[in-house]
């Protein structure tokens, strides 16, 4: 028999099992009710999730417009077949219609129909008839999802302003991609019940998250100036068998770019598209090479030695600095001598003794030297850097190049009188157009762009785009000076091919050879603005590689005036009554 003392201790173990039991019990209890109570939303999303397949909804990307709203980017609707191999019935009928309707393969539709995955995409971007018929087969197991895919109504218009977008809709070059941010939306999606063995519960339906659609780009080009443009600059490269031929047409007190060219361009609806010389056994490193040429955008991506527009900067860096007046002379005997350099003038005769309005109207280089080293190389760096040629434009499109120039430490006279030309150092198109607007439009420096403001479905503003503004370049009387001088340029002066009837213009040419020296390839290009006294548009226009005659003021003078006899009463710019 036991003890007193170890009944006691046993009745106490038993106690302390039992009331151990019943604490667990009491846990075990409490997290039932937790779990079902408080968790149960949360364990139902879980157990729906094992249960549900997800398809992606694209959003509608937002739209581009013009300045006058007309649509240059807009979505097509489109859509994505698919396949889920669990509620395949018949395959045979499956791959047989899917490579009859989508024109493929038996090997690659067959491959994709009998492989074990949850979901297997045949083929996206099918057109929505296309999709349409799939849909009214009524297969097992096929699906058809309606997406959007961008869509550009005018072809090649502004390709490499523009941009376009690759397979997953985002932004690939151009506007697309800087503005993606705004032009993506938010995709949805459709989530489908499923049993354990993957086969949707009919009973279940489909449940929906809406996409959000993208905002809307308002951009500052003009469709019609940028259509005319373009006729323009695809005319001048076939008369003149030129490389290529850009225009920009810009508004110089703000920096609204309302067009931008570069022929040749591409077709935005098939960016992919290849040359037909192209060879069929290219690699894929030699074809992507080459498709980044086609997509280059020339007044922004590429540098080119200015030539004698740059005598605008020169010009007005020695007004500014009080090293020359309008009353200036100077003598072109048809050269000059800079150290033992002996750099002759485009009139081999010389323009003899002129004041310095004559000698920018006879675009001559001894004169423009003579006022770049009468600056000296301290100066005339400072007011390199002081009108922001040193740094970039920051146009809102991508890859925007930097101006090649040379180290100062590595500058002497030579180089400074080349500088001074426009020779020896590289700028891009779109930095020379800024920095002469800055120069005419009383001494803003402003930031060039397209993008204006961006707008919901509704129409409302969600956000209106500002742009950095620099104050003070060159002086209100500089400036004044300039224009009066560039004007007389285009009336009187070697830009007299560019005159319009009736209007006050102003501008420069030039004339520059492409290095290797001695190679035969020039750059012709003129740079102008209207009206004279109160400028309104700047346009500069470039011919690269033109064949037979190859002057600025003969090649590209004649295509601004063609532009600007045209967009002038278009933009309500009124004629100049003498």
């Amino acid at each position: 028999m036991l003890s007193d003392n170890n009944k006691i201790f046993h009745r106490k173990k038993v106690l302390v099992v039992f009331l151990g039991c019943v604490t667990l019990l009491l846990l075990l209890f409490g997290r039932l009710i937790y779990l079902m109570i408080w968790q149960a939303d949360h364990y139902s999303q879980l157990a729906t999730d094992l249960h549900e397949r997800e398809r992606s909804i694209k959003a509608a990307r937002g739209r581009i417009l013009d300045c006058n709203g007309t649509v240059l980017a807009d979505n097509k609707t489109v859509c994505t077949i698919s396949v889920i191999h669990n509620q395949i019935e018949d395959p045979e009928e499956i791959i047989r219609i899917l490579c009859q309707e989508l024109d493929l393969s038996e090997e690659y539709v067959r491959q994709r129909v009998e492989k074990y995955s949850s979901m297997e995409r045949i083929k996206s971007n099918v057109d929505k008839s296309v999709g349409d018929r799939i849909r009214e087969y009524d297969l097992a197991g096929v699906k058809v999802d309606e997406d959007y895919k961008r869509y550009y109504p005018y072809g090649e218009l502004a390709s490499k302003v523009l941009g376009f977008t690759g397979g997953d809709n985002q932004g690939i070059i151009g506007l697309e991609v800087i503005y993606e941010e705004y032009l993506q939306g938010e995709p949805g999606t459709i989530l489908t019940v499923t049993d354990a063995r993957g086969i949707e519960v009919e009973a279940a339906g489909e449940r929906r998250i809406e996409p959000v659609n993208g905002n809307d780009l308002c951009i500052s080009m003009d469709l019609n100036i940028q259509t005319y443009a373009t006729q323009l600059a695809t005319q001048a490269c076939a008369a003149k068998e030129a490389d290529s031929v850009s225009i920009i047409v810009m508004n110089p007190n703000n920096g609204e770019i309302i067009a931008m060219v570069n022929v040749p361009e591409f077709d935005l609806n098939d960016p992919y598209a290849l040359p037909e010389s192209t060879p069929e056994d290219i690699s894929a490193e030699e074809k992507q090479n080459l498709l980044n040429g086609i997509w280059r955008n020339g007044c922004i991506n590429d540098t080119y030695e200015p030539g004698s527009t740059f005598k605008i900067i020169t010009a007005a860096a020695g007004l500014e600095a009080g090293a020359v007046t309008l009353d200036s002379t100077f003598n072109c005997p048809g050269f000059i001598m800079v150290d033992d350099r002996r750099i002759r003038c485009h009139k081999v005769a010389g323009h003899g003794t002129q004041d310095f309005t004559h000698a920018m109207m006879n675009s001559c280089n001894p004169a423009l030297i003579t006022l770049g080293l009468r600056l000296g190389l301290d100066t005339y760096y400072e007011y390199f850097e002081k009108f922001g040629l040193k740094t970039k434009t920051g146009i809102d499109l991508p890859g925007e190049a930097g101006t090649i120039m040379h180290q100062k430490e590595n500058m002497g006279n030579v180089e400074l009188a080349t500088v001074a030309f426009g020779q020896s150092f590289q700028i891009t198109p779109i930095q020379l157009l800024t920095t002469a607007s800055s120069i005419i439009n009383g001494g803003n420096r402003i930031t060039p762009h397209f993008g204006v403001k961006a707008l919901d479905a509704e129409g409302n503003v969600v956000e209106t785009f500002a742009y950095p503004v620099r104050q003070g370049i060159v002086s209100e009387e500089t400036s004044r000076t300039m224009r009066g001088i560039l004007e007389m340029v285009v009336s009187e002066g070697s830009g007299r091919n560019g005159k319009v009837e009736g209007f006050r213009i102003g501008g420069k040419t030039a004339t520059s050879q492409t290095l290797p020296r001695g190679s035969g390839r020039y750059i012709a290009s003129f740079v102008a603005f209207a009206p004279a006294d109160d400028p309104q548009v700047i346009a500069i226009a470039i011919v690269n590689n033109p064949q037979g005659t190859y002057y600025g003021g003969q090649v590209a003078a004649p295509i601004l005036r063609q532009l600007f006899e045209n967009i002038l009463p278009y933009m309500g710019i009124m004629e100049y009554n003498q």
